[in-house]
């Protein structure tokens, strides 16, 4: 792979910025694509912004950026957050305080118009096949603001599959956030949606399913799965609860989604165990309903004083198998198990040894 380093002028930089939206950013010219598939969408706050013209406005050297060569023009690899602030700025798109009061790039003087037209960027451009480039640009992601794992995918599966995902799952105000905000974690921006939406879909499988379809011309498939998820929970889970945020919802679609459930039933099991104080992951819940694994609600344990007093109660002795354990060698259990109504309580509370305990019914 051969790498140059070049000094790029903010002037030359800018020349035919355009930003198109979705049908993607472009500079220098119109050579250069700004974000090119596997870039993220703009990240920086307004204090980030203004601190990169500030750098400008002071002379000050900016890190190195990085562009590779792509047909006829450029991809910029690395530096897309500092391109545009600094092509948003000189567009117009918004002010930085200067001498005590706001001003855009019109509203400079034509020195200080100058100053900053003429400062130098540092650029290094690389000439290589993809495999090349795409290695490259995970060692220069390795430092600065970390990308995402499903960002650094995005690097590897570039295509005309993921430029539709990208449309329903990665824009500013998606429409996967438009109707799945109230139960999926995260940032369309960040690539959260696009990523959680895959993990479902796939079975964790997510490098396996992108390389698979890495050549679609659309990610209709993804989108119409990400729907049909939303709305069996929105059907089945009518009331509405904070709790239900960040569930994964989408393995219980593949488990249940075809299944006929009794939701007024599932109503009163989830107000029933949101009341309950031995639960104490109450995201779980949602699982627990349908799946019945205990283990999906995280039941309070038993405190050490408990244990202790059932210990010495028992005087060390399992009642399982009557033979004496030290404290350590047991571990503590439901006398009526939970899932038949039994409380984390100390008059619940038995020690029964470890091989005991682990094969014991009704757990």
């Amino acid at each position: 792979m051969k790498i140059t380093l070049k000094n790029i002028k903010v002037s030359e930089l800018v020349e035919g910025y355009k930003d198109e939206g979705e049908a993607g950013v472009r500079g220098f010219g119109g050579r250069l694509d700004i974000r090119p598939a596997y870039q993220r969408e703009m990240i920086y706050k307004d204090k980030q912004k203004h601190e990169v013209i500030h750098t400008v406005r002071k002379s000050f050297p900016l890190n190195t950026m990085y562009w590779a060569v792509a047909g006829g023009g450029y991809e910029l690899m690395d530096g897309q957050q500092r391109t545009l602030s600094i092509c948003q700025y000189v567009a117009g798109d918004y002010s930085v305080e200067i001498d005590g009061s706001p001003k855009g790039f019109g509203n400079l003087t034509a020195d200080r118009k100058r100053q900053i037209l003429d400062y130098k960027l540092s650029v290094y451009v690389c000439e290589g096949s993809e495999d090349e480039k795409l290695d490259w640009f995970r060692i220069i992601n390795i430092a600065g603001e970390k990308l995402t794992d499903q960002e650094l995918r995005n690097a590897i599966y570039t295509g005309p599959w993921l430029a539709d995902a990208k449309r329903w799952f990665s824009k500013t105000g998606a429409p996967a956030a438009a109707i799945g905000s109230k139960l999926v974690n995260g940032a369309p921006i960040r690539q959260d949606y696009l990523e959680t939406a895959l993990d479902w879909l796939s079975g964790g499988r997510i490098e396996h399913y992108m390389a698979g379809h890495q050549h679609d011309q659309n990610a209709n498939e993804l989108w119409t799965y990400f729907q049909n998820v939303i709305n069996w929970v929105e059907l089945t889970f009518p009331n509405y609860r904070k709790e239900m945020k960040g569930v994964a919802w989408g393995p219980l679609y593949n488990s249940f989604g075809k299944e006929k459930l009794d939701t007024a039933k599932l109503e009163a099991d989830v107000t029933r165990l949101m009341r309950d104080e031995d639960v104490t992951k109450k995201s779980g819940i949602y699982d627990y309903v349908l799946s019945g694994s205990e283990r999906a609600l995280s039941i309070r344990a038993f405190t050490d004083n408990m244990k202790r007093e059932a210990y010495e109660r028992q005087r060390g002795v399992c009642p399982a198998c009557n033979d004496p354990f030290p404290l350590d060698g047991m571990e503590a259990d439901h006398i009526t198990p939970w899932s038949k109504g039994g409380k984390t309580v100390a008059a619940n509370c038995q020690m029964l040894c470890k091989m005991d305990n682990r094969t014991k019914s009704g757990k």
